[in-house]
């Protein structure tokens, strides 16, 4: 019986190529999504993947919806938690609300999936869990205090909670991205975005493709021996 993972924020951009590469690996996906009711059907149709909505900073919503996955679906053995959103500014003028819903749904996202599924895996004595943090989370990035800080919780949240899986089957890992060619991304204004394809020493954006693959090594068989790393795929922007 195959796998089942779950990608959360998994219909769009990165988390979309997660879904994608994770299915072609022979795992049964699931895709959760927080708001974009059409462009969950889109994917759906277009992949035939199930898509389940809940928001990922709410725990309960991660507790009952995998609970929901492992009725209708199979029991989770498989978790990426990729889902995240931004609200920069300064410091200055950076609300607390900024903060706060940051930190919710980015770092308190993988909390409460890990409480939601990281049991079930150490009863069954084989699991993956990969975060996706940022090379903001390593590096810092101007205009960006509460998602820089989320990321970077993230890397040691995954340094932690590997270490609580080691010895029962459960790796725990995490992907840090440069930047990607993605619809976030190509919203930065032309001028900014030359600037930051300027200081990636391989000359290009990233594609999703390639975070993708990163997290079909880690949620294998054979990447069993890999827990508590951060894997960073930037470009060479920031070697970590």
């Amino acid at each position: 019986m195959a796998r089942v993972a779950i990608v959360t924020g998994g219909t769009r951009g990165i988390g979309e190529a997660i879904s994608l590469a994770l299915k072609a690996q022979g795992r049964t996906v699931v895709a959760n999504y927080g708001g974009n009711d059409d462009a969950a059907k889109r994917f759906a149709d277009q992949n035939g993947i199930p898509v389940f909505k809940w928001d990922v900073g709410d725990h309960q919503a991660c507790i009952d919806g995998c609970a929901r996955v492992t009725e209708e679906v199979g029991p989770v053995d498989i978790v990426v938690n990729n889902a995240g959103i931004t609200r920069d500014g300064t410091l200055a003028r950076m609300s607390y609300d900024d903060w706060h819903d940051v930190m919710r749904i980015n770092l308190g996202g993988c909390f409460n999936m890990a409480k939601a599924c990281f049991p079930g895996m150490v009863e069954r004595g084989w699991g993956r869990i990969v975060n996706i943090g940022s090379i903001n989370g390593q590096a810092g990035q101007y205009g960006q205090v509460n998602y820089a800080a989320a990321k970077s919780g993230i890397h040691g949240f995954t340094k932690a909670l590997a270490q609580e899986g080691a010895k029962k089957g459960v790796t725990v890992n995490a992907i840090a991205p440069g930047y990607i060619d993605t619809d976030m991304v190509a919203a930065v204004p032309a001028p900014v975005l030359e600037k930051i394809v300027a200081k990636i020493p391989v000359g290009r954006l990233g594609q999703a493709d390639e975070i993708a693959r990163g997290v079909v090594f880690l949620t294998s068989d054979e990447g069993g021996f890999v827990t508590g790393s951060t894997m960073s795929i930037n470009g060479g922007q920031h070697m970590y």
